[in-house]
Parts: C-alpha cells; structure tokens; sequence
C-alpha cells in the first residue's frame, strides 16, 4: 500500500510513501502522517490518495507513524485545495499551510488546555469521615472555612449515609479560592493533612456563548422581508446572489433570519467578514441569539484556539455558524447549507502575501453551497456578474425605518487653502458641524487613510527625505514611538536629530497620518473623549474589542480612524463624518483606485446618521468637481458603475478582462530586469500583445529584493486550463538556468 502526502512545503504535487502493513488499516484519506523528507527532516503531511502503485525510478520511504484515529480534513476540503491550488497556480503544499492551524502540522503542535481541580480524598468520601476532618481542622480556623466552602461549593454538604460517593459538582481549584478568599498555602496545608487532594482536567479553550435565544430575532420590516423572499427565490435559480441593499438598510437581520432557517433544516453556515474589528460588533449580536451554536474564527484567536474549532467542527456536535474572516473558508464543515459573504467588496478578502494568493469570495463560491454576497457598494466584477445574469441580483435600496441616506457637503481644500482658512487639515466647516455634535452629545468620525504622524520627513533646508534601507519607500514618523517605521519590511529607524546630507536640524513632517489628526483635534476639542483605530492600535483582539467596545457605549465620542472605520461598523449616535482628504485616495497608481475610492468614500459616509435622524458628511477634496465626487454625493452607484465599466471595457481590465499578475523577485536589480525581458519574450510567442512589461511597480525593491512585474490580460473564453500549462511552461524553462536558480517567481490571479 502506498499513499500520496501533502506537505507543508512550497513544492509542486504530493510525496509518494509506503505504508507498513501494520498501518494499513489505520491510513486513509485526511489522516495525518508523520513521513521522513530529505536526509534528516520529518513532517506533519495529509493523505491525499492511498493506492497500490509502486513509483519507479526511486527509493520509496515508509510512513514513520499515523497521527490520527479519525481524519482532520474532509474530501470536500480536500478537492476545494486542489481547486485553489490549481486557479491560483500555487503549490498545494502552500495552501496546506495556509488551510491547517499550527498546532495540526507540528508533532506537538497542539497542547490541550488543562485547568487544576480538587476533590476531597477518598477516605473521607462519606458522612462520618466528614465530621472526623472538621474535628480536626477545628484548631485551625481558615482552614476549616476553606473546607467547608469546598464542601458548599461541591454540594458534599448535602450527601447523607454511609456509602462512598462522588462529588456533585466538580470543583477547579481557583473556584475554591474565589469563594473562600484564601490562599493557595492555605488550600495546600488542607491538602497537606489528607483531606483534600488536586487534579488535573482538559478544558476548552472556547467561549461556550450561553442558551441560544430564537425568539430575540427581530421581525422584518417590509422592504426587508421582501429581499428575505426574493433571496430564497434567486437560490431556486442560480447558486449565487448579490443582496446590494444601501449602507444601514437592514442586511444583517436578513442574514440573521436566513441563519435561523438553515439552522431549523439542521444545515450550517458560514458568515464571512472582512475585518476583524467588525467581528466584535456582529459576534455580539449574533451570541445574542445563537449562543453556543455560534463560532468565532480569525487570526487574531490563538493557535490553541483555532485548533479547538477545527476539531470541534469534525465533532458530533460542531458549530451550527462560524462567523469569521477570510481564513475560515478553510474550516470543514459536514452539512454546509448558506455562505454569507459581507461587505464582498472588500479587498481583504483577497489573500496577499504569502501564498496562495487567494480570494475567500471566489473560494467560498467553490465550496458547494449556495452564496450571498452583501454589500452596499458592489465590486465591478461581482455587480458585472449580478447584470449579465450569472448571479441573481436583490435589491435594498432603502435604509431601515426611512431613515434617509446622510447629506453629503462638499468642501474645496484648495480655494481654502489659497485663502489661509484651514486649520491644518480641518476645514471651518468641519470643525463647526464637529463642535455641534459634540455639544448636543451626539459622536464624529474622521476619517483618514494613512496611520502615523506624517507619511514622509523632510529636511526643510536642502529636500532630503529618509528612505528604508530594504525597500525602495520614504519612511513613516510615528512621533510617539519617536521613530521612522517601513511600512512595507517594518524596519524601524531612531528620528534623526539633523539632516545628515546637509546638517540642518530643520527636520519637518509632511502630511498627515492618524496619529497627527489626533494631536490636532485634541487642542481643537480639549474636552472630547477621543480614540484612533488603526493598525498602531489594534494589534491584539483586547484592543479591537475596547476601542469599539468604548465608542459603541459613548465612553469616548470622536473616533479617528483608517479605512477600519469605513467597514461596516454601527453606531448608534454617530451624526457627521468627516473625510479630511479624499484626493490621497485617487492619486494612487492602480485602476483600481477610483473604485476603491468611491467604495471608501461611500462606506464611511454610511457610518452617518444610522439611527433616528439624518447625519452628514464633510468630505474635503482639491477636485469638488471631478464626476466622481457627484457621484459619492448622490450615492449614485449605477451611474458610477456605468462610467466604470466603460473605462474597464476600453482598456481590457476586469470585469472584461482576467488578470494574471507576474511578479520576479531577486536581490540583483540587474538580473531580475534580465529575467524579466526573457520571460516576457518568451510568453509573448505564446499570448502575443496579452502580455505588457516588464515593468518596475510602484514600489519596485522590497525586504531588499528588487522586482519586477508582468501583466497578463486575458480576454473571455481563452482555456484558462491551457493558460495555466504555459505559464508552468515557462517558468520551468526559466529556472532551468543556474543563473535564476534564486529567481522568485510567483503569480498573483484576479489581482487587487
């Protein structure tokens, strides 16, 4: 018997093993294997296949040992990988990696949690021997508290007769020093006497989320119960449907009844988010109601954690939902009913570095079961697919209870600034719509889209800008750490007192990041109670949790915020909104950026006057008169989609158009410019004018490797299968030159 394996390891295919016939019976697809690799190195890998076909041409090693009883992945998970590797055109082994927590690919990876109970010890498991050790701890009264509030605690205190019994209840050891407010010196001198004795008990590291709660779902109002009606008719037609109902229409208690329907047909689902910060806010929610049927996956969860759910979900009782981000597409599920992707739009969704390169729409669409894509503000290619029939298309396009859609005020930051009327980055206008929320208790969010003090230094005297030593960018001051950071590598840099190109001690700050808004508004607004969310403050889960968790309770009142803010979050109080500079947005070098622009824009101006009164919006910008900007204004997403799609079909980009990203990576700028020409060439015999560059991307030298980048634009009805073949083709080709023999090369399909 031989078996095909896995492994954790950017190499393409799987590994032939034997296995030993005293493991055959327990070897089988899903299991864990332990298998030697090379000369010296074991690994953690997952049977693929079993067969009887010997390999020729090699020595054929044994399995070392079996690490399973039962499998950790399904066959359903097993071909969704096998999908992901081929369209992204990434190892399998990678997406092994990406799929599996830790703690599943380390020989002992995974430690279960453990919790120190204690119980009384076995002579004294009847009435009279009870009596006896009271007795005898009368002389010492702490400890004989400590035992009596064991016994209360246990409920022994109510065990009548003579016959040896076992605890009622069972006790941890911290429950006991809780309640009795001792010590643990005190406990150990009651154990010392015989009388108490402690033990060790596996626990779960998961939140167990209480009763679930059916009847708090709330009834539908009509527009939507209507969407609820047509959503259940679409999935009788297409598998996948776009629900693009406007900002605070209601989308979430339609998932939320759809949830409870999939659950009373003994069905489970899986709602996707793109942030973790929105987590917090919709986990609330949906606890509420579903309790401990409800699961929470994410990378922000420990290792240990996320090793829980999985077995968990492979239990007899596994979660009904899991709510989580892009990394739970990957979590088996056994009677998968509904997949809930929220806020589809987003660019999180698409996995960046490391591979695979993934997309969790496009996977979650490949998992079988019907799709719902929510969003206020629809990407191109999924509303391109809702208009041309291949989704269903539902629509809300009014806000819960009629409240009507923010006033959106445009302010002309150049005609101001020739005027000498901003107060840094703040309009009049802004500060004044901010001050009068502020008084009438009501909140503020600003919005800007760079973290840091200023996105780049400068030396006032001679122009000089400090740049990171391993990629080609400025650096970013962070003032409250007093240093430079990269936000590329992370690299950090000490602020330097002078300029060390000219001496001059003149070193200013140009722009402004989050953390300079916040300095600002604080001498603006003495008084407010202010927080910044953005990736220097939300490192860790706690932190998410309390800066919503504090804005959410009115504990602070103006929130400073990166693109976190614009997503998908919901406030009650929050009246104005304020987008200090919407023109960084639309000056990034990408086609995609008026896009992603208008979504942002739309999204945060959604944050606005959720509940019980129309909010506004100050959106400030040199270009008032760019269409765009009509467009935001009006909340007009057709007309913006129209304009789009236009440009899109002029210039053979996505919807129209399949992306394949090529990138080359080598530390010699001279040698990947050489590989890049070469690979160029040779697929130009292959696609012809499909393929442009190679070409220096805008941040050409990263984590001191120098890149270059080929495009490859691939029109509708090309055999994406043969596509695929030729690029593997070439880079074979490619590497079979000691000269490239460090080359990286990878792909990157339906870029963003």
């Amino acid at each position: 018997m031989f078996c095909n394996v896995i492994l954790p390891l950017p190499l393409d295919g799987t590994f032939t093993y034997s296995v030993p016939p005293d493991l055959e019976s327990q070897v089988g697809l899903g299991i864990r294997v332990l298998v030697p690799f090379g000369t010296s190195k074991s690994y953690v890998g997952i049977v693929l296949r079993t067969h009887s076909v010997k390999p020729e041409g090699y020595t054929i090693k044994p399995i070392k040992a079996v690490m399973d009883e039962n499998p950790i992945v399904t066959e359903a998970q097993l071909k969704l990988w096998e999908w992901i590797s081929d369209y992204y055109m990434s190892p399998i082994g990678e997406v092994l990696k990406a799929a599996i927590p830790s703690g599943l690919k380390a020989e002992e990876g995974y430690k279960p949690r453990t919790e120190t109970y204690i119980r009384l010890t076995e002579p004294y498991r009847h009435e009279t021997a009870l009596h006896v050790a009271l007795n005898l701890l009368a002389r010492a009264a702490r400890q004989q508290e400590v035992f009596i509030s064991y016994l209360a605690l246990s409920r022994w205190d109510t065990i009548e007769g003579e016959e040896t019994a076992e605890p009622v209840l069972e006790i941890t050891r911290e429950e006991l020093m809780n309640s009795s407010g001792a010590t643990l010196d005190t406990i150990k001198a009651v154990q010392k006497k015989g009388f108490l004795e402690t033990y060790e008990m596996e626990v779960s590291r998961l939140n167990r989320g209480g009763d679930p709660h059916p009847e708090l779902i709330k009834k539908m109002s009509q527009p939507q119960q209507e969407a609820f009606n047509q959503v259940l008719f679409s999935f009788l037609k297409k598998r996948v449907t776009l629900l693009h109902g406007v900002t605070s229409s209601g989308k979430t208690e339609i998932y939320i009844h759809l949830i409870q329907r999939e659950i009373d047909q003994h069905r489970q689902v899986l709602y996707l988010l793109p942030e973790i910060a929105l987590t917090v806010q919709i986990m609330e929610r949906l606890q509420r109601v579903f309790g401990s049927r409800l699961g929470i996956y994410h990378s922000k969860y420990s290792d240990a954690e996320r090793v829980e759910i999985w077995q968990k979900q492979l239990s007899a009782h596994p979660y009904d939902v899991i709510l989580g981000a892009r990394s739970a597409v990957f979590l088996p599920f056994q009677r998968l009913g509904l997949v809930i992707v929220d806020e589809e739009h987003e660019t999180s969704y698409k996995q960046q570095d490391p591979a695979p390169r993934y997309h969790a729409r496009s996977v979650a669409i490949m998992m079988g079961a019907p799709v719902l894509l929510g969003t206020a503000t629809p990407s191109a290619e999924s509303y391109h697919n809702a208009k041309t029939g291949k989704y269903s298309l539902v629509e809300l396009k009014e806000r819960y209870q009629g409240i009507e859609l923010p006033r959106i005020e445009v302010v002309d930051t150049q005609e101001l600034q020739k005027r000498k009327m901003m107060n840094g980055p703040f309009s009049p206008l802004l500060l004044a719509r901010v001050r009068e929320a502020l008084e009438h208790g009501e909140q503020a969010l600003l919005f800007q889209n760079r973290r840091g003090w200023a996105p780049m230094v400068e030396c006032n005297q001679c122009g000089w800008v400090p740049r990171c030593d391993n990629c080609d960018v400025s650096l970013t001051l962070h003032r409250s750490m007093n240093q430079l950071t990269c936000h590329y590598c992370g690299h950090t840099y000490s602020m330097p007192a002078e300029c060390p190109a000219c001496g001059s001690k003149d070193l200013r700050g140009r722009g402004f990041g989050t953390e300079k808004i916040e300095d600002q508004i604080r001498d603006i607004f003495p008084t407010a109670r202010i927080a910044r969310m953005d990736l220097d403050t939300t490192r860790t889960r706690q932190a998410y949790e309390r800066i919503i968790g504090d804005f959410s309770a009115g504990r602070t009142n103006l929130l400073i915020g990166t693109q976190m803010i614009s997503k998908g979050l919901d406030f009650d109080r929050v009246s104005v909104v304020g987008i200090l500079n919407a023109d960084s947005m639309l000056s990034y070098p990408d086609f995609r950026a008026y896009e992603q622009a208008f979504t942002m824009m739309a999204q945060v101006s959604g944050r606005a006057g959720r509940k019980g009164k129309r909010g506004l919006v100050i959106l400030q910008t040199k270009q008032p008169k760019l269409p765009l900007i009509d467009f935001v204004v009006r909340n007009d997403y057709a007309s913006f989609y129209s304009t789009l799609a236009a440009e899109r079909q002029l210039f053979h980009y996505p919807p129209y158009h399949r992306l394949i990203y090529i990138f080359l990576k080598h530390k010699k700028d001279t040698l990947v410019e050489t590989a890049g020409l070469e690979l160029a060439t040779r697929l130009r015999q292959w696609f012809g004018g499909r393929v442009l560059g190679p070409d220096k991307p805008p941040v050409a030298r990263i984590k001191t490797l120098s890149i270059r980048k080929i495009v490859l634009k691939l029109e509708a009805g090309l055999d994406m299968k043969l596509v695929r073949q030729y690029l593997h083709l070439a880079q074979q080709q490619m590497l079979q030159d000691k000269r490239y023999a460090s080359l990286q090369l990878y792909y990157d399909v339906d870029p963003l």
